[in-house]
């Protein structure tokens, strides 16, 4: 039994306020200078609707993220998008692609997979063979078991007196 692989998308912000992380998973994503922006970026140098994210299906059931310059209407930004060092008006996202809004402005999108886990059930027949030197010995605490070594009476004997 294979379970599917599971994926998260990161997005990283690094902006004048600092540096702030997204686990994405929404449909859509506005960006942006407006603080009503689903991800706001802080700076003078970036559009009140800077870019947005559109999460897209994959063939295998998974989903991925696209980048758009502007907002879903079509406007586009003032200074546009550098995607790995190219103006690009939309961009499907991968894995460690740098997004620049502006001068000092940027983020960082990663998509993490965590590879599928294979289950199987239990052998019915499985058996744990277990030596018995692996049980512990309740008889241990008695001072009469066999197991214990013990000196004859006479050596004790002997010994004290010399």
């Amino acid at each position: 039994m294979t379970s599917a692989p599971r994926q998260s998308h990161l997005f990283i912000i690094e902006d004048d306020k600092g540096r702030r992380e997204y686990t994405l998973d929404n449909p859509v994503y506005s960006i942006g200078r407006d603080p009503k922006c689903d991800i706001r970026l802080v700076s003078q140098f970036v559009s009140r609707r800077h870019a947005t994210l559109v999460q897209l299906p994959n063939d295998d059931g998974s989903y991925y993220y696209r980048i758009v310059d502007g907002n879903l209407k079509g406007k586009p930004s003032a200074n546009g998008l550098l995607i790995n060092g190219r103006r690009l008006q939309a961009h499907d996202l991968q894995d460690q692609d740098r997004v620049v809004f502006g001068p000092q402005v940027q983020a960082v999108y990663y998509l993490l997979e965590r590879d599928a886990i294979t289950t199987i059930p239990p052998d019915e027949y499985d058996i744990t063979l277990i030596s018995p030197s692996m049980i512990a010995d309740d008889s241990e605490d008695d001072d009469t078991s066999p197991s214990k070594p013990t000196r004859p009476a006479s050596n004790l004997e002997s010994f004290s007196e010399s």
